[in-house]
């Protein structure tokens, strides 16, 4: 999956913990904001809800939140919900809950922006993925294997 590097502000949300970001990606209704709920229950804090603005400095991805939009997450059925937010993070990795993979070990995919490529998790119906993002924020910045 690949970025147009002009464009600096991405369709998704973004979990922080430790220090560590998670992009989550998907076309609208795919779990967005539903994800970032759960990881929120185990820890994490929001940095940006439905839209989110990516800086590369020094080869490093920082993610944060559009002032308008900053503080709020949706949540589906009950609207929106203020929440306090983590202002900045530094990207690890992105989960693509559009996409899915059938393989027990599937080929690493990546996430590119310009010349910055972090590893992308195909979330689409993994049913442990609330417990290997947080494990993935938890314990790296580069937490999945690449070959």
């Amino acid at each position: 999956m690949t970025h147009d590097p002009a464009q600096d502000r991405v369709h998704g949300t973004c979990v922080a913990f430790a220090g560590r970001g998670a992009l989550l990606v998907g076309r609208s209704g795919s779990g967005k904001s539903a994800l970032a709920l759960d990881l929120m229950a185990h820890g994490a804090a929001l940095v940006a809800d439905d839209q989110v603005l990516l800086t590369r400095q020094d080869g490093v991805l920082w993610a944060s939140a559009p002032d308008r939009l900053r503080g709020m997450i949706e949540a589906r059925g009950v609207g929106l919900v203020r929440v306090t937010v983590e202002p900045r993070v530094r990207l690890s990795f992105v989960v693509d809950l559009d996409g899915a993979t059938d393989a027990r070990m599937p080929q690493p995919r990546q996430f590119c922006i310009t010349d910055t490529c972090l590893a992308l998790i195909a979330g689409k119906n993994l049913p442990n993925l609330v417990s290997l993002v947080m494990a993935c924020l938890r314990y790296g910045d580069e937490p999945l294997i690449r070959d």
